[in-house]
């Protein structure tokens, strides 16, 4: 019989089409089944993408707008989060990400509340400073700081935070894949023997798929020459579509899809180009799906992929050029990194080691002091 922690939780988070809307349904899940009463709060679009309402009957979606930067709504948002969660029993309020942690923190009332930092301030300028003082304002109100990273638990204890520590973030499960190796790069019009490199992520700048672009111009020589493509979305995707255009780049923005195990297993290489990440969701299912995985050595990455993945600096194109030409060069190193990547996903945490930690944590922040 588990006798683990039972109450109540608002789990709360900002505009999210990627690792964070999908911790949180995960949690939504796990918490719900363990017989924990859930509720969240965030856009409307994260529970078009992520499903909270549909979940569980346990589960509960109510829409707050907290958008992913600050704006002149915030003081309505506050708000309307704060009558939500007067509205009913809450022993706990874990916001995900500093947005959602300086949103709740104002509006949560007197319950404990759990923060889990999921990234780094990467802004710069007035918005960078604006930022960083939220980022103090978080650590320092959060009952308990968890930190997707080790980078960000450090970060999380030097602005004052009362206790930081790492929190487990569940593996994504990958499904298998519908089509062939041979439909999806059909798909794409391959010719033969031509090599596919994938990579999955928001079009924003953190991502530098600006360098991706740059090296790919390069390969252009090579015979015959790698195709790559990116699926995502985001606000970065004119400025990349021209630049590609301008490089005469064999490079593809595909927009959002819902289909990528089924492009990892057409895809030769997977890429992750960013300039920081803590636990990256394209490494994990790259990895996952034994597809060989290069990979930037920033932040939460290099202790996430271990070994698994070929690690290069952030911002080197050269250095992406030359692990790229390495991998297509020596098909024996790609089945090692290929037969890696699944032994090292085998130690991940599963849902419900992640549910089991953050029901502890719950635990703890409700103790009688």
């Amino acid at each position: 019989m588990d006798d683990g922690w039972r109450g109540s939780v608002a789990l709360v988070l900002a505009s999210s089409t990627g690792g964070v809307g999908q911790h949180v349904a995960s949690l939504a899940r796990g918490l719900a089944a363990a017989g924990c009463a859930v509720l969240v709060c965030g856009p409307a679009a994260t529970d078009d993408l992520f499903g909270f309402s549909s979940s569980s009957p346990e589960v509960t979606f109510v829409a707050v707008e907290i958008p992913a930067n600050p704006g002149a709504s915030d003081a309505g948002v506050v708000r309307k989060l704060r009558g939500i969660l007067s509205s009913r029993p809450i022993d706990v309020v874990h916001a995900h990400g500093l947005r959602a942690g300086l949103v709740a923190g104002l509006a949560r009332g007197g319950a404990p509340l759990v923060v889990t930092w999921h990234n780094s301030v990467l802004a710069k300028g007035l918005r960078g400073q604006a930022s960083a003082l939220a980022e103090r304002i978080v650590a320092r109100s959060a009952t308990l700081t968890l930190g997707a990273s080790d980078d960000l638990v450090a970060r999380a204890k030097a602005l004052g935070a009362r206790h930081a520590r790492l929190g487990a973030v569940a593996a994504p499960t990958l499904t298998p894949p519908k089509r062939s190796r041979a439909a999806v790069r059909a798909e794409f019009r391959l010719p033969p023997g031509a090599p596919l490199i994938l990579s999955v992520g928001r079009l924003h700048p953190q991502k530098r798929y600006d360098l991706l672009i740059d090296a790919s111009a390069r390969w252009r020589e090579l015979t015959p020459t790698p195709v790559v493509v990116v699926a995502g979305s985001g606000p970065s995707y004119m400025s990349l579509a021209q630049q590609s255009s301008e490089r005469h780049a064999p490079f593809h923005l595909l927009g959002r899809r819902a289909d990528v195990p089924d492009l990892l297993a057409g895809a030769d290489l997977a890429v992750v180009t960013s300039d920081w990440e803590a636990r990256q969701l394209f490494a994990q299912e790259a990895l996952t799906a034994g597809t060989p995985l290069i990979a930037t050595a920033v932040g939460g990455v290099p202790g996430l992929v271990g070994d698994a993945a070929l690690l290069i600096p952030p911002g080197d194109v050269d250095a992406l050029d030359e692990a790229v030409r390495r991998m297509l060069a020596d098909a024996d190193l790609r089945a090692e990194y290929a037969r890696r990547g699944p032994a090292q996903a085998a130690t991940w945490p599963s849902e419900q080691d992640t549910v089991a930690a953050v029901r502890e944590a719950y635990a703890e922040v409700t103790a009688p002091a």
